[in-house]
Parts: structure tokens; C-alpha cells; sequence
């Protein structure tokens, strides 16, 4: 994987002029690709760190590439698009979108989304003496191999969803707030909606059960979410 590598994806070369330019200022080397069949090709060929991605491209659209993608790997997806309803959105973050902007948006913000979900999947090493293999039950995590596992059941997990499940294991008795949750995972400098982290605990709960383990992650109504003793 290129780590300082995005891929563009947008059929308005305005567009993809704008976001090339913001993101080459703060350092990043970006590719380009017009439509869904130059992303895939772009994708395979480059291993992009992370890719932008708008929905409303022709023949081939943003959620039928991400489809593509999450069949084999796990990159980290921001889906761009001028469709500005909750539904939308959701529907990008179930399909395993860590990010959803509305056009227009400001370069920065984008900027500042890229360099959030990077800062997830690129966290700093750990020092030595600092756990870095967490359990829960027979839940583990694994900051140094990115891995999850229930029992022996691999639980594959974007960086959202992975940065999400290390905030609750680290402290598995706190109930979080979505502010704090948004905080954890996202950072001060990125303001996330309510229904984005519940869409997040929605698909990390289900990945979680389709490996065996149920009811990970418990609600608590006017609260937020803590973790739950699993059953099988």
C-alpha cells in the first residue's frame, strides 16, 4: 500500500482539480480516475492509501466500486455526493464507507477527513510497554497485526470500525457517549452526526455476530454504548 497515496474518484474534472490540489498542499501524491471502471483499474494498480470516492458516477456507481473493494481489502472509502439525505448517507457508511461528505464541502474539511481516518489505520506504533493485545472474553485485538478475533474467527473491520472496537476494549466498563466516541475515533477537529456512529456500531455489531459473537456492544438509551459480556 502506497501510505501517502490517494485515489480520486470523480467524473466532474472540476472537481477532481479541487480535492488533487488540497491534498497535494498537505503532501499527499494523488491518482485520478474519471468512472468506475478506471477506479477498480487505479485501485489495483496503485493500492491507494485511501480513496474519495463520489456515488454518482455513470455506468459503474460509487456504492457498486466499494462493493468491489470491500469483497477484497478493506481501504479506507470517503464517499463524496450531492445527495444530501440521511439515508444516503447511512446507506454509504453500512456498505463500509468510514466517511460521507456533501458536496459542495470545503477542501479543508475534506483535508481534515482524509487525515483523520489515515490517523486510524496509521496509528503510531506503541511503545513496549504499552498493551497492544487486548481482550474481552474470548474477543481479541491486536493494534501491532490490525487483527480481530473471536475465538478463532477472523473479524475483518475498516479503520473506523477498528479504531472503534480499541476504544472500547481499552476501557470496557465505560459507557461512552457518541460526543466521545466521535472524539476517540474521528479527533476534535472532524464533527461527525449522531446517526453516523450508530450506523458504525451497527456494522461492527453485525461483523461481530456473523463471527459468533453477539451482542457485543450494549445501548444505553440517553447514554450512549458500553461494551457487553458476548454470547455465542
Amino acid at each position: 500500500m502506497n501510505q501517502s497515496t490517494i485515489l480520486v474518484v470523480d467524473d466532474d474534472p472540476a472537481i477532481r482539480d479541487v480535492i488533487t490540489y488540497a491534498l497535494a498542499r498537505e503532501g499527499f501524491e494523488v491518482c485520478e480516475a474519471r468512472d468506475g471502471h478506471e477506479a477498480i483499474s487505479q485501485w489495483e494498480h496503485v493500492q491507494p492509501a485511501l480513496i474519495v470516492l463520489d456515488i454518482g458516477l455513470p455506468e459503474k456507481d460509487g456504492y457498486s466500486i466499494c462493493r468491489s473493494i470491500r469483497a477484497q481489502a478493506q481501504t479506507p472509502i470517503i464517499f463524496v455526493s450531492s445527495r444530501d439525505e440521511e439515508l444516503d448517507k447511512l446507506l454509504g457508511l453500512e456498505m463500509g464507507g468510514d466517511d460521507y461528505l456533501t458536496k459542495p464541502f470545503s477542501p479543508r474539511e475534506l483535508v481534515a477527513r482524509v487525515k483523520a481516518v489515515l490517523r486510524r489505520l496509521h496509528a503510531p506504533t506503541p511503545k513496549p510497554d504499552t498493551k497492544t493485545r487486548l481482550q474481552f472474553g474470548e474477543l481479541i485485538l491486536d493494534s501491532h497485526t490490525y487483527e480481530v478475533f473471536w475465538e478463532t474467527n477472523p473479524i475483518v473491520l475498516t479503520a473506523t470500525e477498528f479504531s472503534m472496537l480499541r476504544s472500547f476494549m481499552e476501557m470496557p466498563r465505560k459507557v461512552f457517549s457518541r460526543n466521545e466516541l466521535m472524539a476517540s475515533v474521528y479527533g476534535y477537529d472532524v464533527v461527525v452526526s449522531d446517526r453516523t456512529v450508530d450506523s458504525h456500531i451497527r456494522r461492527l455489531r453485525k461483523k461481530c455476530a456473523a463471527a459468533g459473537c453477539e451482542a457485543l456492544i450494549r445501548t444505553h438509551h440517553g447514554k450512549g454504548y458500553q461494551l457487553a459480556e458476548p454470547t455465542t
